[in-house]
Order: C-alpha cells, then structure tokens, then sequence
C-alpha cells in the first residue's frame, strides 16, 4: 500500500481527504504544520506527499524546498501541491520550486485521486524497452535507471520533468503539442490556462542549460507547443 503525507492545517479537510484516499487503497498520514510536515516528508518514509500552501509555521513552499534539497529519494519524491483557486502566483511558484503538479481547492477528491495515481504511475513506470537509452546530441537519457546526462553530468529532475524531456528527446527536431504533453505526461485533456506545462519547460530548460552555441535547447512555438532542437542525430542504444 503506498503511503502519502497530506500537509494541511485544515483538520477537517485532511480527515475527509484521508477517509477517502483509504477506500482508493492508500495509506495517508496527516502533519498540520510546516515544521512537523517538514521533520515527517524528509524521513523518506512515503511514497507521495501533498502540500498546501497555508501553513503555520512557514508556508507549503519552505516544505518543498527543504524536500528538493533533501538526499536520495527524498529530493525525488512526487509533490502536488494545493492552492487557493485564484492564486496563480501560488501555482507558478510551486511549479517554479519542483512540485509536480498543483490543484486549486476546492477540489473533488475524485479529481485528487486521479491526480495522485497518474503521477505515480509516471513516477514507479517500468520502461518497456529497459536497456534502451535515447541519446540526442551531449544528452543521454536512460528510461531503466530514469537518469539523465548532459555533458557528462548527471541531471536530478522530478519525475514530471524526466518524461517530460523524454517526449521531447524522441520527437527531438518536431514540434510536440500542448496537448500531447497534456496527454503523455500528465495523463489528463488540457487544462484551460494551463500553467504547469510551461513551468516545467522552464525548470528543464534552466537544469540543461544552454547548447554550446548559446541557443535554447527546447524552443517555444507560440500557441502550439514546444521543440527539442537537435544538434545531433538522436540514437537509440541498447
């Protein structure tokens, strides 16, 4: 049974969410404050951990950074986190600071649950090819170990941010939609005014830097989507 921490200092919420996240066959366990949701996410100890950005303490942000910062599988830890429905700076920061997706309350929990499995199924997928790497220019991705190098140097992404890249990488050279984004790494129809795409563009962008040359490496087609400008012929090695 996978585990979640749910941080939130609303009780009643955090009962209701716990009670229903049981039936759907998780354990939750609940932290009220940003110290104790701190001390508790950076054990290792779960499989998943919600955050909500109102916290005594500190704030869900202080959470995240601590739990980005932590070792191991600490730092890789899927995160969404919950924000109030007309606070976008909320959303973009969280984005911004590693979260893997947000959702803005009030929410169904329906709709959490549905969340929560589709990013641990991207997080705990086995690779169906496992000793296949793709390999476009200085960058190797390997979908068995879920590691990337660019330059030689290991690259730490979230799991939203390594498959992101990885649809990228296979399409390297063709525009890949918003949509099919949308649909391949978050396993949902786009969202109107949809944020978290272009956030996580931004996080990968900054963590492989630029190519030699100074250009981009994931070029922005306004309106459509985003394109993984090859400087190399991408490759498959087995």
């Amino acid at each position: 049974m996978q585990r979640i921490l749910l941080v939130d200092d609303d009780r009643e919420l955090c009962d209701l969410v716990a009670q229903y996240l049981t039936i759907e066959n998780f354990h939750v366990e609940t932290a009220h404050d940003a110290n104790n949701g701190t001390e508790r996410a950076l054990t290792g100890n779960y499989d998943f951990v919600i955050l909500d950005v109102n916290l005594p303490g500190g704030s869900g942000f202080d959470v995240l950074r601590r739990v980005r910062a932590g070792k191991g599988n600490v730092a890789q830890v899927p995160v969404l986190m919950l924000t109030a429905r007309r606070q976008e700076t909320d959303r973009v920061v969280g984005l911004e600071l590693g979260a893997d997706d947000y959702l803005a309350k009030p929410f169904s929990s329906r709709e959490l649950a549905a969340r929560i499995r589709a990013i641990l199924r991207r997080a705990q997928a086995a690779p169906v090819l496992p000793n296949e790497k793709v390999i476009v220019g200085d960058v190797e991705l390997n979908p068995a170990t879920r590691k990337v190098h660019c330059e030689d140097s290991y690259i730490e992404l979230t799991a939203i941010e390594f498959d992101l890249l990885r649809l990228l990488l296979e399409r390297a050279g063709e525009v890949v939609t918003r949509e099919d984004i949308s649909q391949h790494v978050f396993e949902r129809s786009l969202l109107r005014n949809e944020r978290g795409i272009d956030m996580h563009i931004s996080n990968v962008r900054k963590k492989l830097g630029r190519h030699a040359n100074g250009n981009e490496r994931i070029q922005t087609v306004r309106s459509i989507g985003y394109v993984y400008e090859a400087t190399g012929a991408s490759s498959k090695v087995t």
